[in-house]
């Protein structure tokens, strides 16, 4: 039988994953097989490779900011790292209940190593994910106000299962700031996940919003069911003291 019409069958139909594994058992002794468990892997193949599209355009999407792990995070620096509760919230739990997650630490402590490695996980796990800067998403929402784009760039922002919000509190929050921080903390409210990092300990958070009303509206949706990972390195940065390193470490 010739194979060759079959397989510009499967790729006019675009099962790549089953062309792949139909080339390789061509090459291999498969007597042994039945015809259904031929089929299995040829299924098989194609699931997976179908599963690894979706990540990579999951990874893609969320921009994330560091290539970064859970496996790869280094808990041999002593900065009050629960290696216990890192692996407990990488099970994603917190993300299918819909809880928050909020990271701070002084510079160097490697928050956003540490948000980038959950977001990472999560898109392993089938959640989408959307790396975003404080400073630079404001920029954003005012940029898009002036064009028309507003609607659309807070609808997805509103859909994605875990939105990263990285560098937060580095500034006071103008009136404009913070209700547009209250407009996409609303929206995400009881029904996606958001993961904040920050220099500032969550206490400070309330001064640094400014009006105490919009202050308290945007902590009760971030942290009444948020898990909490307070950095605490010693020794200083872990920047200076990867740099001391002669040899480097997976997490930077």
């Amino acid at each position: 039988m010739l194979i060759h019409p079959t397989i510009e069958k499967l790729e006019s139909l675009r099962l790549g994953g089953m062309v792949a594994a139909l080339k390789e058992q061509q090459n291999m002794d498969l007597s042994d097989l039945s015809f259904e468990e031929r089929l299995g892997l040829l299924v098989d193949r194609e699931a997976v490779e179908r599963d690894n599209r979706r990540l990579k355009t999951r990874l893609r999407q969320a921009r994330l900011r560091h290539q970064a792990c859970i496996e790869d995070i280094d808990f041999r620096h002593p900065r009050g790292l629960d290696k216990a509760l890192i692996m407990r919230l990488a099970e994603c739990s917190w993300l299918r209940q819909h809880q928050n997650m909020i990271i701070t630490g002084p510079t160097g402590a490697g928050k956003s190593y540490l948000t980038c490695a959950f977001a990472q996980k999560a898109c392993r796990s089938g959640y989408t994910a959307s790396y975003q800067r404080i400073p630079r998403l404001f920029e954003e929402i005012n940029l898009a106000k002036g064009d028309g784009r507003y609607v659309k760039l807070m609808a997805g922002m509103a859909k994605v299962d875990l939105l990263v919000l990285d560098d937060f509190g580095l500034s006071p929050l103008n009136r404009e700031q913070r209700h547009d921080l209250l407009e996409v903390l609303e929206d995400r409210y009881q029904l996606r996940s958001t993961l904040v990092a920050s220099q500032l300990p969550h206490e400070h958070w309330h001064q640094q919003i400014g009006d105490p009303t919009l202050a308290d509206a945007i902590l009760d949706r971030l942290i009444h069911n948020a898990h909490i990972i307070q950095l605490k390195p010693k020794g200083g940065s872990m920047r200076k003291a990867k740099a001391n390193l002669t040899a480097p470490t997976r997490e930077e």
